[in-house]
């Protein structure tokens, strides 16, 4: 396993999502397809030409929805959150996925056609590069694995005390807690604030993720 500093914009798997990884600006956001103004909590589109995520407004999300709209550029980012009380990693598995952290993210590439790991740092979003067999023995046969669309969501892994935990989140919640861990980390394991910011983050992301046996496709 190599592990390298995430792209720059526009280079890679994971450029172009820059946007959550400095302050955002006090001016007000847009529909970046329409160019209404939308609120700060808005929808997300993967634009899969520029490897970017774009915001917009609900009516343009609900229309790249639609089969065959903008000759699939753009994808919506999808609101769902889902969990597999079933499926728990251990530290065997994540031992055997070598991510350095206790938090990472997994994605399907489908222009690489290819998972991408990434975990937050004090550059940014860091990949690391996983073997498939790796892949395929620790999450590949799970049933999050199974339901993950590629490019809009991600299969998002926090290590715990004996273990770990897996949930199927949209791709861009990742991307923003890269941006909130980039802005807070201080010292060697990130200090005090950015380890509440994460406990307050998968807090969130629990008490939202549905059971999997719930799972409805976007």
């Amino acid at each position: 396993m190599t592990t390298t500093t995430a792209p720059t914009p526009n280079a890679g798997p994971g450029a172009g999502l820059r946007r959550f990884l400095t302050e955002r600006p006090s001016r007000q956001e847009r529909c970046e397809l329409c160019a209404v103004v939308v609120p700060e909590d808005h929808r997300h589109l993967v634009d899969t030409e520029k490897r970017a995520l774009v915001c917009a407004c609900g009516a343009c999300a609900l229309l790249m929805e639609q089969p065959g709209a903008a000759a699939g550029r753009f994808r919506a980012v999808p609101a769902r959150y889902l969990t597999d009380p079933a499926h728990q990693l251990d530290d065997t598995a994540w031992e055997a996925l070598q991510i350095p952290v206790g938090v990472a993210f997994l994605f399907r590439n489908a222009a690489l056609d290819r998972l991408v790991a990434l975990y937050p740092s004090p550059a940014g979003a860091t990949e690391s590069e996983l073997e498939p067999a790796t892949w395929e023995a620790v999450l590949g046969g799970s049933r999050l694995a199974g339901l993950l669309e590629p490019d809009v969501e991600a299969l998002l892994l926090h290590r715990t005390d004996g273990g770990g935990e897996c949930h199927l989140v949209p791709i861009d919640i990742c991307y923003e807690l890269v941006g909130r861990m980039r802005l807070l980390w201080q010292g060697f394991d990130g200090g005090a604030e950015a380890r509440a910011t994460l406990d307050t983050f998968f807090a969130d992301v629990a008490r939202r993720a549905r059971p999997v046996d719930e799972a409805v496709r976007p």
